[in-house]
């Protein structure tokens, strides 16, 4: 058997007399029904608010913040060099990159296997931005009921103005969250001042509106629709799910069979369960499905329906959870919170966590042990050794010097390898900050060593700051005698 939890599947109704294909082309054509997401509060509400609040402060926020006199967060792509607080990352360094791609793709693999889609239900920029449309809708058109109202009447006056209130402020929005992301790779205050006084350029005009207009189409027009049908993580969601996954969950032992009545009414003489089929679980569901059908794909685990029925339960005097976060286990096997939760540190959630620690902890030592100077070595090939006036081999070399730090730095060069190996020339050189510089540099040995045969020897150029000593990158080479 497998550890995969079932999944509730489509339903198609054929009418009597209708033809069975033509049932199953209109369930699968079918023009989309607007969901109407009711309001709802709770424990579970609050949460979703405050990561709106957190990611969105964050996002808009970090853009203006200074750092050492430029933008804090900032991906210079014509420059090649990405600041993120007090680190420079330039090209040579997408080795973070890819450790931080490894480091998202176990913890969404982590998070799933714990509890579902928490990053979907919580965090997504999808779930987010919808969360802060349906704000802005609410406030204009009015609750859940008066929405629909609205869509159902014919054209007017105020419905246009109010449907145009609307969109104005959901396209003022969306374009200042793509002036927001494109202040990420040109600077914001410069920007800023670009598009008040319309001289913006082509790229960054063309990417305010993308993505911009892109926000208002996905959080505004197609809402669970991204979630359901764009979004690849709904469809294998189920192959990191197991019995052990907390999942959003309706006790149908307890709920059946659902009808409604009165509180004064006794439900068990009546043959009653404990749900009062008022439906609130669906009206409250960003995606518009009815988690009493079992788990489904579309169930993006914002947990909503469990606020909305804790609300009904709590009027009906029954105990909470008839919705809840639950493992099918669990339900299956009753068991209690505590029997549930002792399974959650099962195999392979130890195994991504540790990989996860493991990962997270490697990538913060490099970059506590990373040296901001970057060297390479070349020979110059036109001239392999050559014996110079006062009877000494010379061998030239070009050392490229890469200050990859906010400040002017001056590096001492030294040659190591040889015995009397030296540099004929400076052994300082000074390298501006966020600058590359080329240091062409002659190599010499006296020729009348003893021990100095023909043929290569390895040698070591050691540069490293004045300043800061701990900047000292070495460097191996091959010094040639003929």
């Amino acid at each position: 058997m497998s550890d995969t939890p079932p999944v509730a599947q489509p339903v198609v109704v054929v009418r009597p007399g209708q033809d069975a294909k033509e049932a199953l082309d209109q369930a699968l054509f079918e023009v989309r029904h607007k969901v109407y997401p009711r309001a709802v509060h709770g424990w579970f509400a609050a949460w979703r608010w405050v990561l709106v609040w957190a990611t969105q402060l964050a996002f808009y926020g970090t853009a203006w913040m200074s750092w050492n006199g430029r933008q804090a967060v900032l991906f210079d792509i014509a420059s090649r060099k990405f600041y993120i607080f007090g680190l420079v990352f330039w090209p040579q360094d997408i080795f973070y990159l890819t450790i931080l791609l490894i480091l998202s793709a176990l913890s969404l693999f982590l998070f799933t296997t714990v509890a579902g889609r928490l990053w979907c239900g919580y965090a997504c920029p999808q779930t987010v931005y919808t969360e802060i449309f349906l704000w802005i809708e609410r406030r204009i058109e009015g609750d859940r009921a008066a929405r629909m109202k609205l869509d159902n009447a014919g054209f007017g006056a105020r419905k246009l103005g109010l449907k145009a209130a609307k969109h104005a402020a959901w396209i003022a929005f969306g374009l200042w969250t793509g002036f927001t992301f494109v202040g990420y790779f040109t600077p914001i205050r410069d920007l800023a001042g670009q598009v008040i006084s319309f001289s913006a350029g082509p790229w960054e005009s063309f990417w305010m509106l993308f993505y911009g207009f892109a926000t208002y189409g996905n959080a505004g027009w197609m809402r669970e629709q991204v979630c359901k049908y764009m979004c690849p993580y709904a469809r294998f969601q189920s192959a990191m799910f197991d019995r052990d996954t907390l999942i959003i969950t309706y006790d149908h032992d307890r709920g059946e069979p659902r009808g409604g009545r009165s509180r004064s009414v006794d439900a068990r003489a009546l043959g009653l369960g404990d749900c009062v089929d008022c439906g609130l679980c669906v009206q409250v569901c960003p995606t518009g499905i009815d988690i009493r059908k079992g788990l489904q794909y579309e169930c993006i685990g914002c947990a909503a329906c469990v606020d909305a029925c804790g609300q009904v339960m709590e009027k009906m005097n029954y105990p909470q959870g008839l919705i809840r976060y639950a493992t099918v286990r669990a339900m299956d096997e009753k068991l209690t919170r505590a029997q549930m939760f002792r399974r959650a540190l099962r195999p392979r959630v130890l195994v991504y966590g540790a990989l996860l620690v493991l990962i997270a902890g490697a990538a913060m030592i490099g970059l506590y042990l990373r040296v901001p100077l970057k060297v390479d070595v070349l020979r110059d090939r036109a001239a392999i050794a050559r014996e110079v006036d006062d009877g000494q081999i010379e061998n030239v070399y070009r050392l490229q010097i890469m200050n990859t730090t906010e400040h002017p730095r001056t590096y001492r060069i030294s040659v190591s390898g040889l015995h009397d190996i030296h540099l004929a020339g400076p052994e300082l050189v000074e390298v501006a900050a966020e600058h590359g510089r080329a240091v062409p540099l002659k190599v010499r040995v006296h020729a009348e060593q003893e021990h100095l045969a023909k043929g290569s020897r390895k040698v070591e150029f050691t540069v490293s700051a004045l300043d800061t000593p701990a900047e000292t990158v070495t460097e191996k080479a091959v010094f040639m005698v003929r």
